[in-house]
């Protein structure tokens, strides 16, 4: 069985509000997307690492490889212009190898993934085909629903879901390569697909499929806005 950690970095930081894209902003001396890459290269159960990341900032990832002398780092893949895209080009990078061959998928905003979430994700592996890393909610979560009236378009609560059944999903997502294989190959002939997260995408369109979920860390937090880098 091999283990591939894939870090998604196919993004340009339309929501961060910078030129530069959040994955190669500075943070404390390095660019962020180094930080998860080094746990992964560094991790005795990771066999490979690959990005993926968008054409223009190619040339910016192969000198940030070059100066770090990542010795399991073997593929920089094209990104697309959707997340999804992203993830499944990564698939289809790795169509050819071995079904028992696992990806580990990674958002390079991530930076703080630990030894330790990465050994959860792999121990849970060698049992399950698909893998998601997320954390208890200690907020109470609402649904919310817009509603049009003749005077008023307003937001609303439409339901308020039990708190201890609402976790919140991390990265790595990992699954055996021809379960995502095919879920994103039963995703593309639907006119309605849309998907935030490979967990998603799983869980609708390989619905028998359970997701076996490990529990991730605080910090292993997401870097979204300007704030987040503080």
């Amino acid at each position: 069985m091999k283990n591939i950690a894939v870090v998604l970095a196919g993004g340009t930081g339309s929501r961060f509000g910078s030129p530069v894209p959040k994955q190669f902003l500075q943070l404390s001396g390095r660019a962020v997307i180094e930080y998860s890459i080094e746990v992964f290269n560094g991790h005795s159960a990771i066999d490979e690492v690959a990005v993926v990341v968008h054409p223009d900032w190619r040339d910016e990832m192969e000198r940030i490889i070059g100066r770090n002398h990542w010795g399991k780092m073997t593929k920089v893949i094209d990104g697309g212009s959707e997340r999804y895209m992203s993830s499944l080009n990564a698939i289809m990078a790795y169509i050819d190898y071995p079904d028992d061959t696992n990806l580990l998928l990674h958002d390079a905003a991530r930076p703080m993934v630990s030894m330790q979430i990465v050994d959860h994700v792999v121990d849970a592996l060698r049992t399950h085909e698909a893998v998601g890393v997320a954390v208890p909610s200690t907020d109470t979560v609402w649904e919310v629903h817009p509603d049009i009236t003749e005077n008023d378009v307003g937001r609303f609560v439409a339901r308020i879901p039990e708190r201890r059944l609402m976790w919140r999903a991390q990265t790595p997502q990992a699954f055996r390569l021809p379960l995502i294989r095919d879920a994103y190959q039963r995703a593309l002939q639907d006119p309605m697909f849309q998907a935030t997260d490979d967990c998603g995408v799983v869980r609708k369109y390989m619905p028998s499929t359970k997701i076996y979920v490990v529990e991730g860390l605080e910090k292993n937090r997401k870097i979204t806005f300007a704030e987040d880098l503080l």
